[in-house]
């Protein structure tokens, strides 16, 4: 049985943002060289719980799907004893098409202010996104999908590969049954309010 054509292509995007694959893992920085993977989602456990605290009034979410893949070196596809891990947390605030714009420019600059590098920004009216890398190799998104909703991402480099297990941070609503995603259903006084942001 396929999986949902939108689990499909999150898993497919997170594949890609992880980075791994043919000559992902150069070992040419140290510290990936002596981290291991469940440290390094933890890492990204940590990225993506700062950025949430930047953003006021507070957003309601949960973890959504992540997982864990082998980076592999050369034509062949070698292995090289190393993984990548993603993590995506889902948005669970109904975030207004007025107010979208606005959280979107909240994460961009706290990225840039923590000295994040912008990689990409996807302007599209229906389904924007922004794209940033770590200095230490993490790469990050911000991506609004279907009916409007927010999902943050992060992904390690390449690391020493090991187990990695269920994201620990409590997540600050309740879990919605059915199959991933679970779409947007707290309100919010702000930022599902259908005005303009005043500047």
């Amino acid at each position: 049985m396929k999986p949902p054509r939108a689990v499909a292509a999150l898993i497919a995007l997170a594949g890609l943002v992880a980075g791994c694959g043919p000559g992902t893992d150069d070992g040419s920085a140290e510290g990936r060289r002596t981290m291991h993977l469940q440290q390094g989602a933890e890492h990204a456990d940590a990225i993506l719980q700062e950025t949430l605290g930047s953003v006021r009034p507070e957003l309601k979410w949960n973890h959504g799907p992540g997982g864990s893949a082998g980076c592999t070196k050369g034509v062949a596809g070698a292995a090289t004893g190393t993984g990548a891990a993603d993590r995506i947390v889902t948005i669970m605030t109904i975030v207004s098409e007025q107010r979208r714009g606005s959280l979107l420019g909240v994460i961009e600059r706290t990225w840039k202010d923590r000295g994040y590098t912008i990689t990409n920004v996807n302007r599209s009216p229906k389904f924007p996104a922004v794209f940033a890398s770590t200095p230490d190799g993490y790469s990050l998104s911000v991506e609004v999908g279907g009916e409007g909703q927010f999902f943050l991402k992060a992904a390690t480099p390449c690391l020493r590969d090991t187990d990695v297990q269920q994201p620990l941070t409590p997540e600050n609503t309740r879990r919605r049954p059915g199959p991933f995603p679970q779409r947007p259903d707290e309100q919010d006084e702000f930022w599902s309010a259908t005005t303009p942001v005043q500047q």
